[in-house]
């Protein structure tokens, strides 16, 4: 008998676990969209808190009743548009065909990239027109203004973000925000849902039953003095261990999606909803903010990835913030 392939059966979770090469956020897909409109933004994690809101969806037991909803806060400065990347079919997949950069960038722009002293964008204008047909996209090259949030930051995040439409359509949006910011209401409106993307915690270096959720041992079962060891490593060894075998070792900092969560409200005032003394271990939102249903990824004043949800779910819930709570999170 010959020799059979089998591909791999069952789920291997988020194995192998890597350890994320940045901390902002990358988003890869967006959703399809016909309208020529930023399908992702940036924003800060500031930390958590409750609102009162009513349950607008039909079927549910809590219909036109007001539930306690715990939400995530967003703290969202614009973003300033200092590039247009355009992508183009190459021999190894899509690559970069060319950039076209604003005339006036930010003064802090320089702290996270190397800036040219003057910016001349005609000739890559000119080429992207010329190339219009065969380009496979066009992207917004944004970065965050991290002094109008409320942590105490200068350098900025750099990222893409994805537009809607063909071509075309893109091109000629990017051509119009060039140089200028977009809000989190360019791009979201309340009752939304979104996915998240983010880096999360860093938990350092953990052992198997905490990383890999192995059982402990049982007591006559224990081998070195402790129970919390994994059983059998396999024949050979450890020169030659199998990666799928639970060991120790660094735990988060893991690049990780978090699909489907509902924008509940857009605010344009922060004061409005600061607890008591700021937000612990951030400060005060200032300006736009986001309540996002549930929890997200990432600690505080992480950057948080947000982009239209790529696959939402058949029956969308809605909800009509009524109270949010500012009580203070110091403690007593």
């Amino acid at each position: 008998m010959g020799k059979t392939n089998k591909p791999r059966a069952g789920s291997i979770s988020y194995s192998p676990r890597v350890r994320a090469k940045k901390q902002t956020p990358s988003i890869g897909n967006y959703p399809k969209v016909k309208d020529a409109v930023p399908l992702g933004f940036i924003g800060y994690k500031a930390g958590m808190t409750h609102v009162i809101a009513k349950d607008l969806y039909k079927f549910s037991p809590s219909h036109n009743q007001d539930v306690q909803i715990p939400v995530t806060v967003i703290d969202c400065p614009p973003l300033m548009v200092f590039g247009i990347r355009a992508y183009i079919k190459g021999y190894n997949g899509t690559e970069v065909f060319t950039d076209v950069l604003a005339e006036k960038l930010d003064k802090d722009l320089a702290r996270a990239m190397s800036v040219p002293k003057e910016v001349k964008n005609a000739e890559d204008i000119k080429k992207i027109d010329e190339k219009i047909k065969e380009l496979e996209s066009i992207v917004l090259l944004v970065h965050t203004e991290p002094r109008k949030s409320g942590i105490r930051k200068k350098t900025p995040e750099i990222t893409e973000i994805g537009i809607g439409g063909d071509v075309a359509v893109q091109w000629a949006y990017a051509k119009g925000v060039l140089g200028k910011e977009i809000t989190a209401k360019d791009v979201f409106k309340e009752n939304d849902i979104l996915d998240a993307v983010a880096v999360t915690k860093g938990k350092g270096y953990q052992g198997p039953v905490k990383r890999w959720g192995i059982r402990i041992q049982k007591r006559k079962h224990r081998r070195g003095g402790h129970s919390r060891h994994v059983g059998a490593i396999g024949l050979r060894g450890l020169h030659n261990l199998a990666w799928m075998v639970p060991m120790a070792g660094r735990m988060g900092y893991h690049n990780r999606i978090d699909f489907n969560k509902t924008l509940l409200k857009i605010g344009d005032k922060g004061e409005e909803i600061n607890p008591k003394g700021g937000f612990v271990g951030y400060g005060l939102v200032k300006g736009t903010y986001l309540f996002i249903k549930g929890s997200l990824p990432g600690p505080r004043k992480r950057a948080i990835g947000l982009r239209k949800g790529m696959r939402p779910p058949k029956h969308l819930r809605s909800y009509a913030v009524e109270k949010v709570s500012t009580a203070s999170h110091q403690g007593t």
